[in-house]
C-alpha cells in the first residue's frame, strides 16, 4: 500500500491555501497547515484532519521547530506549498518603509524560508515545491510597487532554487494567478465598491471586463493548478512560471480602445 504524501501548506487558513488543503486531504493525504492566525487554521484542520502549526513563515527560527514536528509526526515532506502573501499597497513615494519591508516578508521571505526549511525533506522523497506568484509577477498595477516587485522576485526565486536543486530531484514551479475570489482580492474590491456604489460581484465584473474568460478564477481552479504542477503529470516540467489568469496577460493593452469602441457601438 502506498504511504499517503505529506503536503506542507504556508497560508493555508484561507483563499487558495485552505483550497489547497481540502483538494489534497479529500485525496488521502497528510497536509500541514501554516499561517500567523490560529482559528482559521483550526477550521480547515476541522474538514481535513491537518496538522495545525501556528507561526510566522517569513521566520526561520520558527521553521525549524515546524520541520522537527513533520519529521516527528509524517517523517517527510513530498510538496511544499508556498501560498503566504500579502498586500504591498502604494507607489514608491507612497510606500512607507513598514509597507515596503512587510510586502517583502510575506511574499518573498516567506517563500524563501519555506523551501530552504523544506529543502532537506523534500531531497529525501525527490519532492515537489509550488511558489505562489501573480500576474504581478509578470506586469505592473497601478500603485502596488511593493506586491509587484517582491512577486517578480519570486520568479527569480522559484528558477534559482529548480536550477540549483533539479539536479538533486526536486521540481520547484510557480503559479501565476489573475484576480481570484478570496477574501484578499475582496478587499481590494472595496475602493471600486465604494467609488462606484456597487456590490462586490460588480466589482469583479469591472475588473474582468477586459479579461478573455471575463471572470475570476475560484481558489478550487488554482489549488488544481498546483496540484497539477506538482503530480507526476508534470514530471518534466520545473523552474516553470504557469500562467492562470484567465487569459488577461495575453490581451494587447493599447488595443482595447477598440474593444471598447465595438462594445459602445456594437
Amino acid at each position: 500500500m502506498t504511504e499517503p504524501r505529506t503536503i506542507v501548506i504556508t497560508g493555508a487558513g484561507t483563499g487558495i491555501g485552505a483550497a489547497c488543503a481540502r483538494l489534497y486531504a479529500a485525496e488521502g493525504a497528510h497536509v500541514v497547515l501554516i499561517g500567523r492566525r490560529r482559528e482559521p487554521l483550526e477550521q480547515v484542520a476541522g474538514e481535513t484532519g491537518g496538522l495545525v502549526l501556528v507561526g510566522d513563515a517569513a521566520c526561520p527560527v520558527t521553521w525549524a521547530g515546524f520541520v522537527e514536528q513533520i519529521r516527528q509526526r509524517f517523517g517527510r515532506i513530498d510538496v511544499l506549498l508556498a501560498c503566504a502573501g500579502g498586500h504591498g499597497m502604494g507607489s514608491a513615494t507612497n510606500t512607507s518603509p513598514q509597507t515596503w519591508e512587510a510586502a517583502l516578508r510575506s511574499n518573498l521571505d516567506s517563500a524563501f524560508y519555506s523551501a530552504r526549511a523544506c529543502l532537506p525533506l523534500l531531497l529525501e522523497s525527490g519532492g515537489n515545491i509550488v511558489l505562489m506568484g501573480s500576474i504581478a509577477s509578470l506586469a505592473a498595477g497601478p500603485e502596488v510597487c511593493g506586491y509587484t516587485t517582491a512577486k517578480h522576485a519570486l520568479l527569480g526565486l522559484n528558477r534559482s532554487l529548480a536550477r540549483d536543486y533539479g539536479p538533486r530531484g526536486v521540481r520547484v514551479n510557480a503559479v501565476c494567478p489573475g484576480w481570484v475570489r478570496t477574501p484578499m482580492a475582496d478587499e481590494e474590491m472595496q475602493p471600486l465598491m465604494d467609488f462606484h456604489g456597487v456590490t462586490l460581484q460588480n466589482a469583479y465584473d469591472r475588473v474582468c471586463a477586459d479579461v478573455p474568460l471575463r471572470r475570476p478564477a475560484s481558489a478550487e481552479e488554482i489549488a488544481r493548478v498546483c496540484r497539477f504542477l506538482a503530480s507526476s503529470e508534470a514530471s518534466i516540467i520545473t523552474g516553470a512560471a504557469l500562467v492562470a489568469d484567465g487569459g488577461s496577460s495575453i490581451v494587447d493593452v493599447p488595443t482595447l480602445a477598440y474593444a471598447h469602441m465595438e462594445l459602445n457601438h456594437g
